[in-house]
């Protein structure tokens, strides 16, 4: 259906909007190579469609990896064998996804629960398990795509922090109704397979694939590339299951069509920046991909960074689909992949998006900040606090004079 979307919405520009250009809308008008050389002459879609095409191949490869390194095996010796199991798990994802990319922290828990609950994961704790590694990944400029693309832009690391007031708020609810789902469901059972030995050489090539995905993500904002390299790389210590890729195919083509299809939407300007515009993008990331929005707040400029990064981070929880961790995570668990199904049995992430949101509204309030293309100086946002000129004593320079000397 996404492919066929695609192809509906391709026809349409093509014979309704004259100024529409394939080539120039995927690859930009700086010269590739010239893209290829420095990430930040990067133009056109095709750097997202790329890097989300290597992440979930790449990614579906590692979990597998993962898998057949028996860790999850050994798991139920170590976790608590009532909902606090499910809960420690969530902890667990939660605090890997600040660190590496989130749709690998995602698959990691996914398919340790895969193991510890033996294949019976309730829909509810599934919903749980993509929000926690949204959640923790919003507040890091290397956790999620949303927040590296800001940090590429000029917007400060520590401007992004703030998101994890929101995010832990949001924890609390949605990991304590999860994990209580996922304990009637289906508890963790405490009888591991006896004589299962670890398979290190496994978990080496596992660190090789998230270190690849963090230096690459950092050097050159293209984490897939470090991620095959460590792939190709680990074909020297083990047998890679390049047989996971077809399995990843369909949920892979899926996304790419939809985040195509966002990117060619009619949004050219969003409302004002403001902290409503922000809570209204949490709702409208669950449908419409993230990427293309947030590179919209970033042309407009002026928002409350980690506030947005939270919205649209999180927001993409509310459905399998809203985000590219739901993808990823529902290759492993087809189940998932029924909107109905998702809203229904994990309602409390929509609830836990409204408390964490408003969590950090009460508690940090509305802090508008800069980026590259939209400096301090002529900030229009209301409340914003560089909003008036600052006066200066004679012969003494100020920081806005600083910026205009730019």
């Amino acid at each position: 259906m996404a492919v066929i979307g695609l192809t509906v919405l391709l026809i349409y520009k093509f014979i309704f909007d004259p100024g529409f250009h394939l080539m120039e809308h995927m690859f930009g008008e700086t010269p590739f190579i010239d893209q290829l050389k420095d990430a930040e002459l990067r133009e056109g879609e095709w750097g997202i469609i790329l890097n989300l095409l290597g992440l979930l191949l790449g990614f579906a490869i590692l979990s597998k990896i993962f898998e057949e390194s028996h860790i999850p095996e050994v798991l139920p010796r170590y976790l608590p064998d009532d909902w606090k199991g499910p809960l420690l798990l969530l902890v667990f994802v939660f605090i890997m996804s600040a660190f590496l990319d989130n749709i690998a922290a995602a698959l990691i828990g996914g398919t340790i629960a895969l193991v510890v609950f033996k294949n019976k994961v309730h829909i509810g704790y599934l919903a749980a398990m993509v929000a926690a590694s949204n959640a923790g990944g919003s507040g890091s400029v290397v956790g999620d795509t949303t927040t590296t693309m800001m940090w590429i832009d000029g917007v400060a690391a520590f401007n992004v922090l703030h998101a994890y007031v929101a995010a832990i708020f949001a924890f609390l609810v949605f990991a304590w109704i999860g994990s209580h789902q996922q304990d009637k469901y289906f508890r963790i059972q405490k009888d591991p397979v006896k004589g299962i030995k670890i398979d290190w050489k496994r978990i080496m090539v596992v660190g090789l694939i998230l270190i690849g995905a963090i230096l690459s993500n950092i050097f050159y904002d293209m984490p897939a590339l470090g991620v095959w390299i460590a792939l190709v790389a680990g074909t020297l210590i083990i047998k890679v299951p390049w047989r996971e890729i077809p399995g990843a195919i369909k949920g892979t083509i899926f996304l790419l069509c939809l985040v195509t299809c966002a990117s060619m939407m009619p949004v050219e300007e969003l409302p004002d920046a403001s902290w409503i515009t922000a809570f209204s993008l949490g709702f409208l990331s669950s449908v419409f991909d993230n990427i293309p929005l947030t590179k919209l707040c970033l042309d407009q400029g002026h928002y409350d960074w980690g506030m947005l990064a939270y919205a649209v981070g999180f927001g993409g929880s509310m459905v399998w689909f809203g985000s590219s961790t739901g993808v990823a995570i529902t290759n492993k668990f087809p189940e998932g992949r029924d909107v109905i199904l998702w809203l229904r049995k994990g309602w409390h992430i929509v609830i836990a998006y409204v408390v964490g949101f408003f969590a950090l509204y009460l508690i940090m309030g509305w802090e508008p900040a800069d980026n590259k293309e939209h400096k301090i100086l002529n900030c229009p946002v209301p409340g914003c606090p560089w909003a008036e000129q600052v006066v200066t004593e004679s012969g003494s320079v100020s920081y806005l004079e600083l910026i205009e000397q730019e």
